[in-house]
């Protein structure tokens, strides 16, 4: 009788061990597809966004070819919406580029419609300055666009030491308006981006629209935070997003060179 009993603790022991089992593997099961859903939509909601923000792209400005791919390095379309929007809003007439490529297109298009303006970018890669030189020269931007050669040099700040552009192909008396960031490439140093407000900041006119992709990233947020604690008068411009996160700053007085290190000079390193 005793051995009926144990055998009867015993299997009410393993079903209840079944049951608890079960039910992590439903509880556990039930959490992965809630969350392989919410990433499906939201994936299936990023396509349907890119679809259209590359939709309202092509009727805005107009391009006389096919646009490049804009996955993998390029800009989102997103993103390259927002531009067309900040420089409808803003009529910017000078605005510098970070990188080079189909971001340079745009916003030469851009100029090209409100019929004033011009945008000069950066590039240190020699193929890819080709690449977007030959990209101009399909749509017939050339007036609105320069590619100024900029390879990486050793530069150093306060605060940072690393490579970044040269900036002597640009005008000497450039006045900025717009300053879009999109380089260098991360792999160059850590906070690769940040040089550009200490470098270009100081050429900003009173007013003039910041804008850094990429924003999501660890690195572009420890940009951001430091480029608003150095300069105070930086401030957010609400409601603005992309797939890739991006921050939208305006200098909202006097020009950022009194903000950012006014007493010294970056200093390019002879390597």
């Amino acid at each position: 009788m005793a051995s009926l009993e144990t055998i009867a603790l015993l299997a009410a022991a393993l079903v209840g061990g079944l049951y608890v089992a079960a039910c992590l593997i439903y509880y556990k099961l039930s959490w992965a597809i809630c969350r392989l859903e919410r990433q499906t939509t939201n994936q299936a909601n990023n396509v349907i966004s890119q679809i259209e923000a590359l939709l309202s792209l092509y009727a805005e400005i107009r391009p006389t070819h096919g646009l490049p791919p804009t996955r993998g390095w390029a800009a989102s379309p997103d993103f390259l919406r927002l531009l067309t929007r900040f420089v409808s809003e803003t009529q910017p007439m000078t605005v510098v580029e970070c990188s080079s490529g189909l971001s340079t297109l745009v916003l030469a298009a851009c100029m090209r419609s409100q019929g004033q303006g011009h945008v000069y970018s950066l590039e240190h890669e020699p193929e890819f300055a080709a690449k977007t030189r030959d990209l101009i020269r399909l749509h017939d931007l050339g007036e609105w666009a320069t590619i100024v050669d900029a390879p990486l040099q050793e530069l150093s700040l306060p605060n940072w030491e690393g490579p970044w552009y040269d900036t002597t192909g640009l005008p000497s008396d450039i006045a900025i308006d717009m300053l879009v960031i999109d380089g260098p490439p991360q792999s160059t140093a850590p906070l690769a981006r940040y040089p550009a407000l200490p470098v270009l900041g100081k050429r900003m006119r009173p007013g003039g629209i910041v804008l850094l992709d990429d924003a999501d990233r660890a690195d572009e947020r420890l940009i951001t935070a430091a480029w608003k604690k150095e300069c105070p008068s930086l401030s957010d411009i609400p409601f603005v997003s992309a797939e890739k996160g991006v921050a939208c700053l305006k200098q909202q007085i006097q020009s950022l060179a009194c903000a950012m290190s006014p007493d010294v000079e970056p200093r390019y390193l002879q390597v």
